[in-house]
């Protein structure tokens, strides 16, 4: 459904809204071996949410990442719009071709309401959310 690439990012995320602030930055060695993750990919991913201001990203002694904006202003939708786009929302499952409803796949009717369903959680759970199961021992979320 989304990529590792998106996993990757949203775990990198949620563990910066855990352990760094703009005091505290983490450097992607920290992240990278807290999450597993190999440095020099994580580094593409966290590249790219600091140009697309998810991230704050600084060079130097005291450098590393820390979030943007706060972790409840975050959704998951906006990490996989960045990383996969929203192809997946858009794309019908046989066709190669994009379907609707004025035209649609032996499939449309079944999984276009799925679709919606899962867009809309991605666009109303946000990191804070994650990270505060994450903080309540909620195992359900491994970083």
């Amino acid at each position: 459904m989304i990529s590792n690439t998106s996993k990757y990012a949203i775990r990198a995320v949620i563990y910066l809204a855990l352990f760094a602030s703009e005091e505290k930055k983490s450097g992607i060695k920290e992240i990278s071996a807290a999450l597993d993750i190999p440095t020099p990919f994580l580094g593409k991913i966290l590249q790219m949410l600091a140009k697309k201001n998810i991230l704050n990203s600084s060079k130097g002694p005291h450098g590393g990442f820390s979030l943007q904006r706060p972790a409840m202003d975050i959704s998951i939708m906006d990490i996989i719009e960045i990383i996969d786009g929203t192809d997946f929302f858009n794309t019908c499952v046989i066709r190669t071709t994009k379907c609707s409803h004025e035209a649609p796949c032996s499939m449309h009717d079944k999984v276009a309401p799925l679709q919606r369903e899962i867009k809309s959680l991605f666009m109303t759970e946000t990191i804070a959310d994650l990270a505060s199961e994450f903080r309540h021992g909620k195992e359900r979320i491994r970083i």
